[in-house]
Parts: structure tokens; sequence; C-alpha cells
């Protein structure tokens, strides 16, 4: 997993509310579990105009001219700016694979759904949880700013906005510590992994009837 530590991204504004996880990745591509090569098929029922299937080339499939990330102001965004409740339905990990996969490395939402939201956290994405009010506001400054960006610093919690101005944001300190340090569940365990090692030494040492092979 790639660190988070900050970055200055454009805006990409998604205006709906519950958006859930069959549609940022529909149920049909989630036969693989390779985590990657799944960014063309996000939101794929409401980006294409035809049915989307695995292995599908998508730089031929007809696009939904009025979908936003058909909009040529928002190619190349890196933070995706939403509604309440983002990513609720399915607990499925191909939900964060398929927006980090596309290119977005931070979600600002009023709320999000628990599950998706610690998925993130294990996939190099930082949800961020601002207030409505707040929302409602970045939401009006983007769709009146081409080119509208942000700048995220995780270190010190703050998002600062194209005019200077910055707001603190929350972040629980070992999800904070594994995004930083490019950690995920596994990375966290093979920082024991010599403290494992010699556990199962002193295991099959003092109980090596576990381990005798069959007559």
């Amino acid at each position: 997993m790639k660190a988070f530590k900050q970055i200055d991204g454009l805006v990409c504004p998604l205006d709906r509310a519950n958006v859930d996880t069959d549609a940022i990745i529909p149920k049909q591509f989630l036969k693989s579990i390779k985590r990657t090569g799944f960014g063309p098929y996000l939101f794929d029922e409401w980006r294409y105009a035809d049915h989307g299937e695995p292995g599908m080339d998508c730089s031929h499939r007809p696009l939904r001219a009025d979908f936003v990330l058909n909009l040529a102001r928002y190619k190349g965004a890196q933070i995706l700016l939403a509604r309440d409740n983002f990513g609720c339905g399915s607990s499925r990990e191909h939900a964060p694979w398929a927006i980090e996969d596309y290119g977005f490395q931070v979600i600002i939402a009023p709320s999000f759904a628990d599950i998706f939201f610690s998925n993130c956290y294990k996939n190099g994405i930082l949800p961020i949880v601002l207030p409505a009010v707040m929302i409602d506001r970045l939401f009006a400054e983007c769709d009146a700013n081409p080119g509208y960006r942000l700048s995220v610093d995780l270190e010190s919690q703050k998002l600062t906005l194209p005019s200077g101005e910055s707001f603190g944001f929350e972040v629980q300190s070992h999800r904070k510590h594994c995004l930083l340090n490019g950690l995920d569940e596994i990375g966290l365990t093979l920082q024991h992994a010599d403290e494992i090692k010699a556990f199962e030494t002193r295991h099959k040492a003092t109980q090596s009837w576990l381990f005798a092979q069959g007559a």
C-alpha cells in the first residue's frame, strides 16, 4: 500500500446521497480479487450507456455525457466530493479498489457507511468527514470555479481551500499511522515478523507433539 502524506488535487463533485457499493462497482466485476484493473469500471452504470462486463475495452464504450466523471473539467481528479452515507450497501472491498485504481486518493463527505469507511484506510484512501454546511460550501465553490483544487495534509490534519483558508479534520491515530506509513493489515503484521518467527520456534520446541508426523 502506498503511503499517504499530502496532496494538492483537483476536486470532482458527485452530488448524490446514499451512493452504494453496487453503484461504485457493480456485482459482475467482483469475480477478480487482484485489487487492480477496476478503475475503468468505477460507477459503471452511471458512466456508460451500455451494460458493462469484466474485460470490456472501455475506451470504445458509449459514455453518458452528463455524468460527472465524463466531464473534461474533472479529468485527473484526485479528490472525490460526495454527500451523506457514501459507500452504503454491501461490504465489498472492490469499491475502494475501484476508487483508488481510478486515481482518487481522498473522499470528502458528511458521513460514510462504517465498513466502507474502514476499507478506505486499508487501501490507502483518506476518507474525510466534514459538517454538511462545509460540504455545501465546497460543492458550491467547485461548481463555480473550473479547476477547483484542495490541499490535504494528513500529518497536520488540515484541508486548505484555494483562498488559503484551512479547516481541521479528525483521523483516528492508528489509522493515521497506517496511512502515513503505507501499512495495511498485512504490512502491520510483517513489522513483527521476527517475533512471530521466534514464537513459532518456541512453540515447536515446547509442544513438539503437535507437529509430530503421522505414521
